[in-house]
């Protein structure tokens, strides 16, 4: 077994072996999200996966928290709120009407909306190639919403825009992580922004009626999957992530967001959500942009 383990990591430099277990990670959530939906309402998995993530890391890295100057905790709310506490909401209520592979397709949405933010907000200059991206990216959203719409009249597509909407949320928190805090050691900033989250989302928890469940199988079932979404998902994730960025170049590392929504289809398909033609091309589409945005030249 060892012998396999070394022969794995020298066949796998590091940054593919990051890679490939955050697409994994990020590409299962939204069916974890999904199976949670079964017995929790969205508030209840949000706050709920919140609190799994932040009891993670803050036992790793509240010794971090001094590092955060008391100036900088306003700035800290607000990425927590746009980076984790909104998103979290967002998504769960989106996929009570719509698939977790639609799901993922609008969140990789978030690499075209970080360009729209930067250039709207903080004056960033677009290239040609990236306005080509953000065109085609809108343009296969649309066509992924309009052909899910037509071909799945039992899902209301109009809760895409909720998805969206959590994407717009991580494109503004990247820009403000990059214009106001990137300074600070990632395991800080994100520590720091769990701290900020853990005591509205326990507030939310109490009063979503999560506690005055009746926790029988299904339930406890479905708040398993929310745990596993929590500490993985975010908590085990982020660390993946800045170790990503560590060990190679934020091109590469951008290029988890190809990788997550073909997890996500896999385990879609698995539990049985029906994928047309129409949605394949859209999703291609939307991919086809963001890779477009994201080159450098």
């Amino acid at each position: 077994m060892l012998n396999f383990v070394e022969t794995f990591k020298m066949a796998l430099p590091p940054r593919w072996i990051y890679l490939l277990l955050l697409a994994f990670i990020w590409g299962s959530s939204f069916i974890l999200i999904k199976l949670g939906l079964q017995n929790l309402t969205p508030f209840q998995l949000g706050a709920f996966r919140i609190l799994c993530a932040g009891t993670f890391l803050l036992a790793i890295g509240f010794r971090t928290l001094p590092q955060i100057p008391r100036h900088k905790w306003k700035m800290v709310a607000l990425t927590s709120l746009c980076g984790t506490f909104a998103p979290a909401f967002l998504f769960a209520m989106a996929q009570t009407q719509i698939s977790s592979s639609v799901s993922s397709i609008m969140n990789s949405m978030t690499a075209i909306i970080t360009l729209i933010v930067g250039a709207v907000m903080f004056k960033l200059n677009f290239r040609r190639n990236q306005v080509l991206g953000v065109v085609l990216g809108f343009a296969g959203a649309l066509v992924l919403i309009l052909s899910g719409a037509m071909h799945h009249p039992e899902q209301n597509y109009w809760y895409a825009l909720l998805a969206l909407t959590g994407s717009l949320c991580y494109g503004v928190n990247i820009n403000l992580i990059k214009t106001h805090l990137s300074e600070f050691p990632p395991l800080a900033i994100v520590s720091a922004n769990f701290a900020v989250m853990i005591l509205p989302a326990s507030a939310i928890l109490g009063f979503s009626g999560f506690f005055s469940l009746e926790f029988n199988p299904a339930q406890l079932e479905s708040a398993g999957y929310v745990a596993l979404l929590g500490l993985f998902g975010t908590g085990v994730a982020n660390i993946i992530f800045y170790r990503l960025i560590k060990s190679s170049t934020p091109v590469f590392a951008a290029s988890v967001t190809y990788l997550i929504p073909v997890v996500a289809f896999l385990w879609g398909l698995l539990d049985g959500e029906q994928i047309t033609l129409s949605q394949l091309i859209g999703a291609s589409i939307v991919l086809a942009g963001v890779y477009l945005a994201g080159k450098k030249s």
